[in-house]
């Protein structure tokens, strides 16, 4: 008789209990996708030559002196042109971070000067990158070519500023944080939702009464938007009045706000109605419902801007709805756009709702 072998009975388990693991679509996608995502994201971010900083040249600068040849083959300052009204009330509005003016000083020791223009809408970080990247410039210039004078340029360190909106950071923050609630809810409340109503038979003895499968599923949809649009007025009030985000328009632009969430919150419970349709058990909910909202949390602007991201992913950020929600949400609130000036981004999430809803027609299931 063999005798039982306690080791490979604990082998055998772990075998076991490794497989069921890997068959584990929320054990994968936790423990290995998301991490590597996050990897992926910040690791793109912190290498070098991503930064990307708006700016504009001045159009009485000196552009015959070896510094305007080198600042413009900087990577990480994104040169802007236009008209002098365009560029100026882009520099208002914080689009353009500044404007830049070389001159001419007439002095032996320091024959230029670098005047920076901005205005209280750009963000202040920006405006110290700017001066680093000059002064980065200016010393390897000086080191290179320049090395008989004490410098070919100096930096003017007061910096004139046009009128302009001062620019927070919760002006930023605020609407990727409300597109992602708007986002998450749309997805995990829908599809949890609409799962357990089919699986505990709540949609069978629906049947029986005379409601329409349409009005059952608008009755629960309606809840879930006018919960939501509930939430979107706490957060948006909560960031007004207790950390000045800016309602340009106040409440003519709040309103724009609502519908613009309106509009967002529909296409966002779309995705819930797929990833309900595909679920095979409540466990494989939430990774489904992550592969669609953790991509658009990370690159859709939620937290920093797009441009800090590679130029060949900056098009794949620009196709994500939440991008499109995001941008519409920060020119409405800060810059005073109206939804008829945000029609490229609505349309947008006009045809990722068609796309989506489509898409959820056909595998939406009642039983």
């Amino acid at each position: 008789m063999q005798k039982y072998r306690q080791w490979s009975a604990m082998l055998a388990i772990t075998r076991a209990s490794l497989r069921s693991i890997f068959r584990s679509p929320s054990a994968v996608i936790f423990s290995i996708a998301f991490p590597l995502i996050f990897i992926l994201v910040f690791g793109f971010m912190s290498s070098g030559g991503n930064v990307s900083v708006n700016v504009s040249m001045d159009t009485s600068s000196d552009t015959s002196n070896p510094i305007y040849a080198s600042i413009t083959k900087i990577p990480g300052l994104k040169f802007i042109k236009g008209d002098t009204s365009k560029i100026n009330s882009e520099l208002a509005k914080g689009r353009i971070a500044a404007l830049i003016q070389i001159q001419a000083t007439g002095k032996p020791g320091s024959p230029y000067i670098i005047n920076l223009t901005s205005s209280a809408a750009a963000n202040p970080q920006n405006i110290q990158l700017i001066q680093t990247i000059l002064g980065s410039v200016i010393s390897k210039m000086n080191q290179v070519a320049f090395k008989d004078i004490p410098s070919i340029a100096t930096i003017n360190n007061t910096i004139r500023q046009v009128p302009g909106r001062t620019y927070r950071t919760i002006d930023f923050i605020l609407p990727g944080q409300l597109g992602f609630s708007l986002l998450s809810a749309g997805v995990f409340g829908v599809a949890f939702l609409f799962f357990n109503l089919r699986q505990q038979l709540v949609l069978k003895r629906f049947y029986a009464t005379p409601i329409r499968r349409l009005y059952i599923i608008l009755g629960e949809a309606l809840s879930r938007v006018i919960f939501q649009l509930i939430t979107a007025i706490i957060i948006i009030g909560i960031g007004h009045f207790a950390f000045k985000f800016t309602l340009v328009h106040g409440l003519l632009t709040f309103v724009n706000i609502m519908a613009l969430s309106f509009i967002a919150l529909i296409l966002f419970m779309g995705f819930g109605f797929i990833v309900s349709g595909m679920a095979k058990n409540e466990s494989t909910i939430p990774p489904l419902a992550n592969l669609i909202t953790l991509p658009q949390f990370l690159l859709a602007g939620t937290f920093f801007s797009i441009d800090n991201f590679p130029n060949w992913m900056q098009p794949l950020c620009k196709i994500l709805p939440l991008t499109h929600f995001n941008t519409a949400m920060r020119n409405i609130s800060f810059e005073g756009a109206s939804l008829l000036d945000c029609s490229s981004d609505i349309t947008v999430l006009l045809i990722w709702t068609v796309f989506v809803y489509a898409i959820a027609y056909k595998i939406f299931k009642w039983e």
